[in-house]
């Protein structure tokens, strides 16, 4: 029997066999219930394996229906949550699985490992969350939440897509495309009429050259209003999504979504969350204004949002002597993921060996990943943009390492997504060095699913992982991308093979905290609207109030009346970062003082780098990240190395 799972995916079936595996689910825990000796060998180990499998079954179906979206994936996927949210939750809310968790911690406790015991807290808490020991008529009230919620996060995201593809600008003025990368500009090109015109969209790739390049500021405000206004339907959306969580919150014991999210996550209380998102806010302000302030005297006009990507780009070119698009000819795709593998393999001995294998899509990749020479796990990358295929860039975590049912061992399996400039047969994707930042961030992500040795799947790579220690490893990662010793295994120009010079490096690190204040203040922006949102319930005019006043504090150029934002923040109302978006500044804690650890020790042969790998990515959720970082640290994470990676001076 394979180590690894099959892709393989049939639309035509699916809801079909989706009932049927559930049906099948829900006899064999009827099954394992009735057996009077339960025992985690025998009740806990068979019930994670069935949900191993449904979650392997199903991964291909929401995987494709993000990269290579149709009506006929958007169909299936939309048919197929309902039975699935169903079972999912029923399944939580069993009351006999819960005593019986409860009865065989009791009495195996001193028998389990630490991995199997974690899986029965986490189960225990999980139980509670989902209100298994409540009364019948708040259970099926529940139920009915779970179902909608999911129905509405699915059109969330769906309406989002949808309006991003619809979109086109058109230009037919050459001048209005001076200034932008000849490969944009190729790719935004096209003939009608015998007329030479440009096309922009709003996927990323098209929407961030023009913002950063183009010249026409009309051109730049229709294509920023454009894509702040995207699917407006979603306002309604946010409404009924915040009145559910709220109400199955207090269902649920909790004052509000807040408390309710944070009871899964390290993070102690709502005050905790807040009052480390004030202190950045204090500490980052006065260096923002001055930011702001160097980049208005530089422009020759008053600043408005859509002007901001424009004149950064212009002033960090004047500042650095640095322009990016020089630099992109040293960054090939082909060429940065290559060397990308050898400073894996450098840093932590891991090899990537790519696997023929028919994907979706002929620019799909796959490869095995090798730990000290043994076959360990596999990845697949989907990075380049196209139409049909969600924006940003995600690690989408499939099976998990674990031992199955007679104790073979099963390989972890994960996708990276990127949205990268696409090739072509006559021009290769180059990338920005924004984008490698990307990359390896995913990479850290997939890396802490694939390199996981703990056996017990739910425990099992990301699997267990607090939310707000889930960016850890990714931010970890992402943090050598600006580091002079590894981009000069991958940074070389794509025709003669030179080496980015060191003084072109040496600029590129300068810049790297250039306006970092002020990008701090936006993702605090984020963080305080999606947190302070969840503390109680918002609705209709009261959620773009609060909004604004939140932009009082963090915005330092107002932002136009027309711009909604959280129509399109998918991260809260359609991904699972709903009170929580918080935990990429709090797990950068983490990941900016175990990085500076490993710089500090000269990189390569790093004894914290060796712990790093042998701790907290081989050891997956199966114990708390604080405890996990404290291992390797011998201290918990001082705030402060944030502050000193994003070069903001106290």
């Amino acid at each position: 029997m394979s180590q690894f799972i099959k892709f393989e995916l049939n639309l035509e079936h699916f809801v079909e066999e989706l009932s049927k595996r559930l049906e099948r689910n829900a006899k064999e825990i009827e099954k394992l219930l009735q057996n009077k000796e339960k025992s985690y060998a025998n009740f806990v180990k068979p019930l994670q394996l069935m949900e191993e499998e449904l979650g392997n079954f199903f991964t291909p179906l929401s995987h494709i229906n993000a990269v290579n979206n149709t009506p006929q994936t958007q169909e299936t996927y939309t048919n197929a949550l309902p039975p699935l949210t169903e079972y999912g939750t029923k399944l939580s809310q069993n009351i006999d699985i819960y005593k019986a968790y409860k009865e065989i911690l009791q009495k195996e406790s001193t028998s389990l490992n630490y991995e199997q015991l974690r899986v029965l807290e986490l189960n225990l808490q999980h139980f509670e969350l989902s209100g298994a020991h409540l009364d019948e008529e708040t259970k099926s009230r529940l139920q009915e939440i779970n179902l909608r919620k999911s129905e509405l996060s699915n059109q969330f995201s769906q309406n989002l897509l949808d309006a991003t593809n619809a979109y086109e600008y058109i230009i037919e003025n050459e001048a209005d495309v001076e200034g932008i990368p000849e490969s944009e500009k190729e790719d935004a090109k096209f003939e009608e009429n015998g007329v030479i015109k440009y096309k922009f969209t709003l996927q990323m790739p098209s929407y961030i050259a023009y913002m950063t390049y183009g010249k026409n500021e009309t051109i730049r405000e229709e294509l920023y209003k454009a894509y702040t206004t995207r699917a407006p339907q979603n306002a309604a959306i946010i409404d009924e999504l915040l009145a559910l969580k709220h109400e199955m919150s207090r269902l649920l014991g909790f004052d509000n979504y807040a408390e309710y999210s944070l009871a899964s996550k390290m993070a102690k209380d709502t005050h905790s969350v807040l009052e480390f998102l004030n202190k950045l806010l204090q500490n980052s302000k006065a260096q923002a204004k001055e930011e702001l302030a160097e980049l208005q005297n530089f422009s020759p006009k008053q600043l408005q949002s859509f002007d901001l990507s424009f004149y950064s780009e212009l002033l960090k070119k004047e500042k650095y002597e640095l322009d990016e698009e020089l630099y992109r000819p040293y960054f090939e795709q082909t060429s940065v993921i290559n060397g990308m593998f050898t400073f894996l393999n450098k840093l932590f001995d891991i090899e990537f060996k790519k696997v023929d294998e028919t994907l979706w899509n002929p620019k799909a990749t796959c490869y095995e990943l090798y730990l000290h020479g043994k076959l360990k796990a596999k990845l697949y990358a989907d990075l380049e943009a196209r139409k049909g295929k969600r924006g940003g860039a995600w690690m989408h975590n499939w099976q998990a390492h674990h031992l199955g049912a007679n104790k073979e061992e099963k390989l972890a399996t994960a996708f990276i997504v990127c949205n990268f400039p696409p090739s072509s047969k006559t021009n290769p994707s180059l990338l920005r060095h924004d984008d490698i930042v990307t990359l390896f961030h995913e990479m850290g992500h997939a890396l802490h699913h694939l390199l996981s040795d703990v056996n017990e799947g739910e425990v099992s790579g990301v699997n267990g992982v607090e939310w707000d220690a889930v960016e850890f490893p990714s931010q970890f990662l992402e943090s050598f991308a600006y580091e002079p010793k590894v981009l000069e295994l991958f940074a070389k120009h794509y025709k003669t093979g030179e080496i980015l010079p060191d003084a072109m490096i040496e600029k590129l690190v300068r810049s790297k905290n250039f306006l970092s204040a002020m990008a701090m203040l936006r993702q605090l922006e984020f963080s305080l609207f999606d947190f302070t949102l969840h503390t109680k319930l918002y609705q209709n005019e009261e959620v773009q109030e609060l909004l604004n006043g939140i932009r009082a504090k963090t915005s330092l150029i107002q932002a136009p009346a027309y711009n909604k934002f959280q129509n399109g923040f998918s991260h809260i109302f359609a991904g699972g970062y709903g009170a929580g978006y918080y935990s990429y500044k709090w797990a950068e804690v983490l990941s900016a003082d175990a990085f500076y650890r490993v710089v500090d020790e000269g990189i390569f042969g790093s004894k914290s780098a060796a712990k790093y790998l042998d701790i907290i990515l081989k050891g997956g959720g199966a114990k708390s990240m604080g405890d996990l970082f404290i291992e390797m640290m011998g201290t918990e994470a001082n705030p402060d190395s944030l502050l000193r990676l994003s070069g903001i001076k106290q």
